[in-house]
């Protein structure tokens, strides 16, 4: 399972391939366990060891159906257990997904802000991980919650691997991002066996402008 790049990435969305295919999901989550957080785009606020700095990716995509484009854009990259959790946005989009063999296809709601994308990773082999799940909520500078949903497990031609959904319209500011990370569900190698064992949380924080 390969990894595609950012400006492949781009590449793909500049020929106007904005729908991608999901895999169907339980939407749960559970308790968060204890936080750690990450310096990202836009704030200083992490003294926690083991994270970096997001980048952005300098390149605009068309604009398709209606939807204002949006900038491919890293948030921030955080660690546990050498598992690499990765924030990215991009332009909203709709994807399917099958519940019980039934297609119900999720269009982004009018005035949406982007595409958020969870991508789960094995920093050595760089494998992306499947069958984990992932809880999303975003909080505004006021403290108010204006995001709170699982995110889709997913595959796309053009992102591989990860856990998305639309982000409705957010307004210019500053935000924190808690990510509650649960365990995969799977059969594991024994290098896999005591890893990823424990629901596991994030929180990064970031710069939101709808006009840049």
């Amino acid at each position: 399972m390969s990894i595609r790049t950012p400006r492949r990435i781009a590449a793909a969305l500049l020929a106007g391939a904005l729908l991608s295919g999901c895999a169907s999901a339980d939407k749960n989550a559970g308790a968060a366990s204890t936080p750690s957080t990450t310096k990202t785009s836009g704030a200083s606020t992490s003294n926690m060891s083991g994270m970096n700095m997001g980048q952005t990716v300098a390149t605009e995509v068309p604009s398709v159906g209606g939807i204002k484009p949006v900038t491919i854009r890293t948030l921030a990259t955080s660690y546990w257990q050498d598992m690499e959790i990765q924030a990215q946005t991009m332009t909203p989009t709709t994807f399917v997904v099958f519940d019980n063999g039934t297609e119900i296809t999720h269009r982004p709601p009018k005035n949406s802000s982007f595409h958020l994308m969870i991508m789960l990773t094995d920093r050595h082999t760089h494998f992306q991980i499947a069958y984990a799940a992932v809880w999303a909520t975003i909080i505004n500078s006021a403290g108010k919650v204006v995001y709170n949903s699982s995110q889709w497990p997913m595959n796309s031609e053009y992102m591989g691997i990860h856990y998305g959904n639309n982000v409705p319209h957010l307004p210019a500011g500053r935000y924190t991002l808690k990510l509650l990370i649960s365990p995969p569900e799977e059969g594991r190698h024994l290098e896999y066996a005591h890893m990823w064992l424990k629901q596991h949380t994030v929180v990064q924080h970031f710069s939101w402008n709808p006009n840049s």
